[in-house]
């Protein structure tokens, strides 16, 4: 402010007050911005940051330089979350501390499993711990460290490890004697063998204290895990059999199971999950929560010995389920799924993918199962028509209803979905609806936020601007939408969106071949008819070849002022040796842009980035 006569300094307020307005801002971000404007507000902000128990910095990739920014002075903090793309073993003395009980770390591509020593040496309180590493560094490095980190956390109730890439892959928990913390009750592993599961389930083990430093076992406990495990989510090389029936008699008090496998060849016919595998999961007569899925990742395998009998078991033995997601059951038809639905009264989530069987027979009574569905995921199940979305509909609490890739949906019923009040998130993708459907949604009730048409190839520039200019809900609350590989959309779609969707913060775009620089113009200042307007802070123009070099003007501040991540492949501008970036690299330093075609925000490719690849 300025110091004229008569008008108001930020000196002239009391320091408790203008620490009360700041602490009305919810984002760091937002915070280490006011921090710039001023030697007061700096100091403010620094009084803050020193005293919160409770930090997220998961919405953007901080550097060292930052986070000491940030941390530096807090003494108090008990519960991290961090975006570690940007940060290094130099970096870990910034963060982790004695005080901390929870603490999340999120991409650690940069990051040696060193990291997982220095949590057991630094942060004896720790409770909760999820890690999600690049998985570069042998096996043997893996299981040293681990061990160490688990004999320094005793108090562990959370512990969950994501290793993904190429270099460890299963075989960093092989042969491992497991030891746990007794305090454990959450256990999430990936990836990790299915013999070695069921090995550390089997046994009880020697003291803690018995085991050389020098060695690479892990000190067993001397009780078996299932005293205390509440939750498991495994990714495996198999799910058989023999696990399930291990899981159902070891772990009684278990509510939540979530296993995946991703088979490298076809499981042996006497190796594999049958229906007496599923059946046996009725002795965990607790369980809530029910995920069992087969990707197709290595190999393209389905649960080929699991027929609608399964289904019938299950869902005569877990009746309580509340939560079901089933993946890859290929012989399993209407009949099954179905028992499913009217079985589990209290049935709130249902996800069914890559189910050749599932048709709208289904749901032909489906007014006699529970009407307490919140989220409902039929994913590629080519089947699926719009007389079961017209079903799904007498779900008045349905929050989520995701059918990618279930192409035989069409206009018709959709109607049905835009009177639901509590709607959040509807997914499209690949269906064959045109502009009427989306005329339809424009005028309707449903609060949705989360909105994609990936692959509607009907869908043109005029039904985009139906959707935006129809009055109704939904042009109010969108604010991530998804147009890629569609045809159909031009510049006339992105103007629309620029000039009417205020909410639009995530905007994708790929291979949309008739989007030119003059989207990119309009969407760099996102200026709306009306004040708060939001900015873009997420853009995926991947492969979007109509663009020109010109476009690189309007990626210099002062334009797109929110942007935190940027798709750029294939398009003419993506040369990572373009001198133009530069400038754009020092002015935007919390910009992460991506050459390599990830999905937004790099959620499916960032453990083979490297700081250097994608990150200024």
């Amino acid at each position: 402010m300025n110091r004229t006569a008569g008008s108001p300094t930020l000196e002239g307020l009391p320091s408790a007050v203008l620490e009360e307005i700041l602490l009305k801002v919810v984002d760091v971000e937002s915070l280490c911005s006011a921090a710039c404007a001023c030697r007061t507000l700096r100091s403010s902000v620094s009084q803050i940051l020193s005293s919160l128990s409770s930090l997220d910095l998961s919405g953007f990739s901080p550097n060292p330089q930052t986070l000491n920014c940030v941390l530096r002075e807090n003494k108090v903090l008990k519960s991290l979350t961090l975006n570690c793309l940007r940060l290094d073993d130099s970096s870990v003395s910034i963060f982790v501390g004695s005080s901390l009980q929870e603490l999340v770390l999120q991409r650690c591509s940069s990051l040696s499993f060193q990291i997982l020593s220095s949590i057991g040496e630094r942060c004896p309180s720790l409770r909760v711990l999820v890690l999600e590493m690049g998985g570069q560094g042998l096996p043997q490095i893996f299981k040293k460290n681990l061990a160490q980190m688990l004999i320094g956390c005793a108090s562990l109730e959370t512990l969950c490890l994501r290793i993904r890439g190429t270099e460890l892959d299963a075989d960093g928990f092989e042969s491992m004697e497991l030891f746990l913390p007794r305090t454990i009750k959450i256990l999430q592993l990936q990836p990790v063998l299915e013999h070695d599961v069921m090995q550390f389930m089997h046994e009880t083990g020697v003291n803690r204290n018995s085991v050389e430093s020098a060695s690479l076992s892990i000190p067993r406990s001397l009780v078996p895990i299932d005293m205390r495990l509440q939750s498991m989510s495994l990714v495996l090389d198999i799910i058989s059999d023999e696990l399930l029936i291990s899981i159902a008699n070891h772990l009684q008090f278990l509510t939540q199971l979530d296993l995946e496998d991703r088979p490298s060849k076809e499981p042996s016919l006497h190796h594999d999950l049958t229906n007496s595998g599923l059946q046996s999961l009725s002795s965990c007569k607790h369980l809530t929560c029910l995920s069992l899925t087969r990707s197709k990742q290595n190999f393209a395998a389905t649960f080929k010995r699991v027929n609608d009998m399964g289904m019938f078991l299950l869902a005569e033995g877990c009746k309580s389920l509340e939560a079901v997601k089933l993946g890859g059951f290929s012989r399993v038809s209407d009949a099954g799924f179905a028992a499913i639905l009217h079985s589990c009264r209290s049935l709130k989530k249902f996800e069914v993918f890559s189910a050749f069987f599932l048709s709208d027979l289904a749901f032909h009574n489906f007014s006699e199962a529970p009407s307490s569905l919140i989220e409902v995921r039929l994913i590629s199940c080519s089947l699926i028509t719009s007389e079961t979305v017209g079903k799904l509909s007498s779900c008045k609490s349905l929050e989520v209803l995701d059918l990618w890739g279930c192409k035989s949906v069409a206009d018709h019923w959709l109607s049905s979905v835009s009177t639901l009040n509590g709607l959040t998130t509807l997914n499209l993708g690949g269906a064959d609806i045109t502009d009427s459907s989306l005329s339809v949604l424009s005028l309707g009730n449903s609060p949705i936020a989360s909105l994609c048409l990936r692959g509607c190839k009907r869908v043109t520039d005029k039904g985009i601007a139906l959707l935006f200019r129809g009055g109704g809900t939904i042009s109010k609350t969108l604010s991530a939408l998804d147009l890629g590989y569609m045809p159909g959309i031009s510049d006339r779609a992105i103007h629309t969106i620029a000039e009417t969707g205020l909410e639009i913060t995530d905007l994708c775009l790929r291979y949309c071949y008739f989007v030119t620089d003059s989207s990119i113009e309009v969407l760099a200042s996102k200026r709306g008819p009306r004040e708060g307007n939001k900015p873009i802070r997420n853009l995926d123009i991947y492969h979007c070849i109509g663009l020109s070099l010109n476009s690189l003007a309007f990626l210099r501040r002062p334009s797109f002022c929110g942007l935190r991540w940027l798709g750029i492949g294939q398009t003419s501008f993506s040369s990572r040796g373009n001198a133009s970036f530069t400038k754009i690299y020092r002015d935007r330093p919390q910009l992460t842009v991506c050459w390599d075609g990830c999905e937004m925000g790099c959620h499916n490719g960032w453990q083979f980035h490297g700081p250097d690849d994608h990150l200024f």
